[in-house]
């Protein structure tokens, strides 16, 4: 039998076969095809087909040869509905486009029973379902545009044109308004989840950022601390292997204690940032000695070290282990780098009263090697000292050695304020609430505040072409020819007589009604003609 292919054993210079092929490469997930969309679930099918057969109940009861229809409308209507509802959800304003066309070859008032609830359906779904409102508008717009000609070519009154704005504002733009609104709370929500979720995550990303730093400063005071002492013992085995009272056996041994403090200092250097997994116990604290306790740890160490401090608290804050950090750096770095060489360490006032100055000068090395130092602690020392509010400098002297200064602030500095990103998303999610507000609500009523000045305008437009002013009501004489007083009479006459008007003289063939004043309706003039010439005029009703 032979043996399976993925448990033979790989030739030499042969890359292993992976278990999921025979080839060795990695499976390929399948790509959906050019063109083919996600399925819909069935709960939309589901409602798309309820809003169909909930559409078509007026066309059904409206449009039926009882009430002049016919019944091929009644099936041209109930297929351009369905069409409409199983494309509203992709094109949202199809539906609404065609059920305008629809209804305005109905009627030129655009709101028609059969038709009305398809059209406050389909532009509230627009509404909740497109994000953008550009496409919306040129439709209104759009609208507007093709009632006004359709009244200019049929030639009926603009009044109906009117109606029309009127329909397309309660019927159409409200609903879309509304669709609008819950479309952009729905997104508020949506977005108030997304935040809680994002901010939950950032908390975790802060607390593990946290834990690092903190592990870091850990490490770092280890570093600091341990390696200072190291330090020491090196020097004091440095002093040992130097001194002439000692055999050589024991000199030989101080000085492999030296070379093992040394490797101890390196590889201590190589572990910074090494720390105990979760759960091990670990320093959390800095020693707490003080200055003239380090510099008598270091003078008892054989170290040459002399302070000049006056009497003054420590800083408080940041500033006071800082400090420390200063002078425990610069004696440290004097014993590994010039071993042997006096060191003064110097704690005055700063250049103001809000401040101190500490500095560490040590001279030349004189005794044995200086030890390997990786250049890492001053610049953990330079960004301590900047956190504390102060600054630091460092440099060779004249003389060889080295100086260390640095000057903190007494007073704590003032910590950054937080960013208060909870607060900007709830101030941007009310100011989103207030656009929405203000679109649903004062855009609604600027839209109709707009088509009453219009209407208004053109009411007042119509009224003067149908006004006959009293002077020339005075000219006009019985007996006068129509083209004779054809220069006299407005424009347009009025479409009726008005309400409550006393019977029309007999023997005449048509009756003319004009304003007597612009805005007021009675009274009115009448001009009665018979056979071309004018038969009788009259100011109706009286009183």
């Amino acid at each position: 039998m032979s043996e399976h292919p993925f448990r033979r054993r790989p030739r030499t210079g042969e890359r292993p076969r992976l278990p999921w092929s025979r080839t060795g490469e990695r499976p390929r997930l399948p790509r959906p095809r050019t063109g083919e969309r996600p399925r819909r679930p069935a709960r939309e099918h589901a409602a798309d087909t309820a809003l169909w057969l909930l559409l078509c109940v007026p066309v059904l009861l409206r449009s039926d040869p009882n009430d002049g229809g016919s019944w091929p409308l009644v099936a041209l209507g109930v297929t351009v509905l369905g069409g409409c509802a199983a494309v509203s959800r992709r094109w949202p304003l199809v539906p609404l486009a065609v059920t305008v066309a629809t209804s305005l070859a109905v009627t030129p008032e655009l709101f028609t029973p059969s038709y009305g609830p398809a059209l406050v359906a389909f532009a509230y779904l627009a509404g909740r379902r497109r994000a953008r409102t550009r496409g919306a508008l040129w439709l209104f717009a759009a609208i507007a545009a093709a009632g006004l000609l359709l009244t200019a070519v049929t030639g009926t009154p603009l009044g109906q044109w009117f109606t029309l704005l009127l329909a397309l504002a309660l019927a159409v733009v409200a609903p879309w308004l509304i669709g609008r609104y819950a479309h952009q709370y729905d997104r508020l929500v949506r977005s108030g989840w997304e935040l809680a979720d994002r901010m939950e995550r950032e908390q975790a990303v802060v607390a593990d950022r946290e834990r690092l730093r903190e592990r870091a400063r850990i490490a770092g005071d280890m570093h600091d601390s341990l390696g200072h002492d190291l330090a020491l013992i090196a020097l004091r085995a440095g002093a040992l292997e130097l001194d002439r009272d000692l055999g050589p056996e024991q000199r030989r041994a101080a000085g492999e204690l030296r070379r093992a403090a040394a490797d101890a200092t390196a590889r201590l250097r190589d572990a910074v940032g090494v720390l105990r997994e979760d759960g091990a116990t670990a320093p959390t604290t800095p020693p707490g000695e003080t200055v003239e306790e380090l510099v008598a740890r270091a003078r008892a160490s054989g170290l040459p070290v002399a302070l000049t401090a006056p009497p003054m608290p420590a800083p408080p804050g940041m500033a006071g282990p800082a400090l420390h950090r200063v002078v425990q750096e610069g004696l440290t770095n004097a014993a590994k780098h010039a071993p042997g060489a006096p060191v003064s360490v110097t704690i005055a006032p700063g250049p103001d009263e809000g401040a101190v100055r500490v500095r560490v000068l040590n001279g030349p090395g004189t005794a044995a090697a200086p030890l390997p130092s990786g250049g890492t602690g001053l610049v953990a020392l330079d960004e301590r000292v900047r956190l504390a509010g102060g600054s630091l400098a460092h440099g060779t002297t004249a003389d060889g050695g080295f100086a260390l200064e640095a000057v903190l602030p007494r007073r704590p500095p003032p910590s950054p304020p937080a960013a208060p990103t909870s607060a900007r998303e709830l101030d941007r999610a009310r100011r989103e609430v207030r656009k929405g507000l203000a679109r649903a609500i004062w855009v609604p009523l600027a839209l109709l505040t707009a088509l009453g000045l219009l209407m208004g305008g053109v009411a007042l437009w119509t009224q003067h072409r149908s006004y006959l002013e009293p002077e020339e009501y005075a000219r006009l004489r019985v007996g006068q020819s129509y083209e004779e007083a054809a220069g006299s009479l407005p424009d347009r006459p009025l479409d009726g007589p008005p309400h409550r008007a006393p019977a029309e003289p007999p023997g005449t063939d048509e009756c003319r009604y004009y304003r007597t004043t612009l805005l007021a309706a009675v009274p009115v003039y009448r001009l009665c003609f018979a056979s071309g010439h004018l038969a009788d005029k009259a100011e109706v009703p009286r009183g």
